[in-house]
């Protein structure tokens, strides 16, 4: 009797525990940003003072003025895989290719404000 209530007991208690554990630990999904960052940073080491608030400028200004989804995410993933502004002609639809060159100049000014002033 005593060995049956000890099993149920420890049953109990690991039910309880994954139970638990399920609630504390929700799925979290890397936030877009934070990701974004982590990967620019590295590309702006030595460059510039503080690659973090480049990084995270860029994204947050720079990035964000550029209303078309494909262009947005090509512009992001040339500055996090190069540490500059770009946009390969395969990373866009060919449809959207010529697009390319009016997103540089809509990105001109908070390009060089989130460079040269990130705090702003």
């Amino acid at each position: 009797m005593l060995v049956r209530f000890c099993a149920a007991a420890f049953v109990s208690i690991l039910t309880i525990g994954a139970a638990q554990a399920q609630v504390r630990a929700p799925s979290r999904l890397p936030d877009p940003r934070t990701e974004f960052v982590r990967q620019c940073a590295p590309r702006m080491l030595g460059r510039w003072e503080h690659p973090e608030e480049v990084c995270g400028c860029l994204h947050d200004h720079a990035a964000a003025a550029v209303e078309d989804r494909d262009l947005r995410e090509a512009l992001l993933r040339g500055i996090s895989e190069t540490g500059v502004p770009t946009i390969e002609t395969d990373w866009v639809p060919a449809s959207k290719q010529s697009e390319i060159g009016p997103t540089f100049t809509k990105i001109a000014k908070p390009t060089l404000q989130c460079m040269f002033d990130p705090a702003k």
